[in-house]
C-alpha cells in the first residue's frame, strides 16, 4: 500500500510563529512514518513558502527559509499544485495537509481558503469555522444566540480609542477585567487590569495585535479544557484543569515558564455528571461554530457548577506541554494515533466535498 503524502505546514505571519514550529516538530516526530511521507513546508514571518529539509528542521537554531527552496502555488490545479520557485518543478503529489499554523493568517480561515483554492484537503475546520473560531467577538455572539454561557464583556475599537470610558466599563463589569485582542491565540496580548492605569496599559497592549479588542468581566471559577474531535459526529475527551499558583494563564506561563502552572489531566474532584455536562457544552460550542476536525474548548467551571465558555482554539498547540494531545492521550488515543485520525478526518471531509456538484451541468 503506497504511503500517503502529507504536507506539514508551519510557521506563518503570526506572533505564534515559534510555537507553531515547536508543534510541527512534535507532530513530525510522532507521525506514523510507515503510513505517511511528510513534506515540510515552512511559512516565514514575511509569508514566503519554503520546502524545508528534515535535517535542518530539527536543528535548535532552525529558521524558516535559511537553507531551503522557495515555493510557489498553482491555484486550480488538481495535483502538483506546489512547485519550486527556482525551476518550476513539482514537489510531488500532496494528498492532505496538516497546517499547524497558530494565530492570524494561519488559523483564521486565510490559509484554509488558500488550501481550498489549490485543491488540497487539510486538517482542522474549514474557512467559516476557522474565521468565527478565531474572532472572539463573533464567537460570543453566536454562543449567546445558542444559549451557551460566556463571560460578560464589551468590544472596543482602535479608531474609537479616544471615546473609551473606563468608569462606565468599570461600573458595568467591575474593577477586575481581562483585556484581549479579538483575533489572537496563545494568550498573546492578553492582560489583567484592576484600575485605570493598568486598564489603559492593557488596552494599548491588546491594540498592538488587533484593531478590535474585548474587555471581559472576571469569572470566578476553575479553568477547565476539553478537546473535541470529529466531523459530522464529534466526540469529546476527558477534561483537564489549569491551576495557577500566581498570575493567570498568559503566553509566558503557557510556554516559557512552568513554575506557576499546574496541569491536572484528568481534572480532579469533578463529578461524572459535571464532566458530562462540560463535554456536552464543548460539543455544542463546536457545532454552533460549524467546526470540524479538531478544536480545544476552554471553559470556566463556577462554584455553583455553571459552565462558562471562555474561548475555542481551532488549531490548538501540539507542543510537549499542550493540552489537546494530552487530553486525548488520557482518553485512550495515543499521540501518533491522534495524528492519523485527524488526517483521516481531513480526507473524509474532502471526499464529502467532492461528492457535491460544482457546476450546473
Amino acid at each position: 500500500m503506497p504511503k500517503i503524502n502529507v504536507a506539514l505546514i508551519f510557521g506563518g505571519k503570526s506572533p505564534e510563529h515559534e510555537v507553531s514550529i515547536i508543534s510541527a516538530r512534535n507532530i513530525y516526530q510522532a507521525i506514523n512514518q510507515s503510513l505517511y511521507n511528510v513534506l515540510l513546508i515552512g511559512i516565514s514571518q514575511e509569508g514566503k513558502w519554503y520546502l524545508e529539509s528534515a535535517e535542518d528542521f530539527q536543528k535548535k537554531d532552525f529558521k524558516i527559509g535559511n537553507n531551503a527552496q522557495a515555493l510557489f502555488l498553482l491555484p486550480g490545479h488538481q495535483q502538483e499544485q506546489i512547485r519550486l520557485l527556482e525551476n518550476g518543478r513539482s514537489i510531488g503529489m500532496i494528498d492532505v495537509a496538516f497546517p499547524i499554523t497558530h494565530g492570524p493568517n494561519g488559523e483564521d480561515g486565510n490559509l484554509q481558503g488558500l488550501l481550498n483554492q489549490i485543491n488540497i484537503p487539510f486538517v482542522g475546520p474549514d474557512v467559516l469555522g476557522s474565521a468565527v473560531g478565531m474572532d472572539k467577538d463573533f464567537c460570543k455572539k453566536l454562543f449567546k444566540q445558542a444559549g451557551i454561557g460566556c463571560a460578560e464583556g464589551v468590544v472596543l475599537y482602535k479608531h474609537l480609542l479616544e471615546t473609551i470610558d473606563y468608569k462606565a466599563i468599570e461600573q458595568q463589569l467591575g474593577s477586575i477585567l481581562f483585556i484581549k485582542p479579538a483575533n489572537m491565540g496563545s494568550s498573546v496580548g492578553v492582560s489583567k487590569s484592576s484600575d485605570y492605569s493598568s486598564f489603559m496599559n492593557a488596552i494599548n497592549e491588546a491594540f498592538k495585535y488587533d484593531t478590535k479588542i474585548l474587555v471581559e468581566k472576571a469569572v470566578i471559577g476553575r479553568e477547565v479544557e476539553c478537546a473535541v474531535l470529529g466531523n459530522e459526529f464529534p466526540k469529546a475527551s476527558t477534561i483537564g484543569e489549569i491551576v495557577m499558583l500566581k498570575g493567570f494563564y498568559d503566553f509566558e506561563n503557557k510556554y516559557l515558564s512552568e513554575e506557576n502552572t499546574r496541569l491536572f489531566i484528568p481534572a480532579e474532584n469533578v463529578s461524572p455528571e459535571i464532566i458530562t455536562k462540560i463535554q456536552n457544552i464543548a460539543i455544542r460550542a463546536y457545532q454552533c461554530l460549524g467546526l470540524e476536525g479538531l478544536t480545544r474548548v476552554d471553559v470556566f467551571l463556577t462554584p455553583d457548577n455553571e459552565v462558562i465558555v471562555n474561548e475555542v482554539n481551532t488549531l490548538p498547540g501540539f507542543t510537549s506541554v499542550s493540552m489537546y494531545p494530552q487530553l486525548w492521550e488520557k482518553s485512550g488515543i495515543a499521540y501518533s494515533d491522534l495524528i492519523t485520525e485527524l488526517l483521516q478526518l481531513a480526507i473524509a471531509r474532502n471526499k464529502r466535498k467532492l461528492s457535491l456538484k460544482s457546476t450546473r451541468l
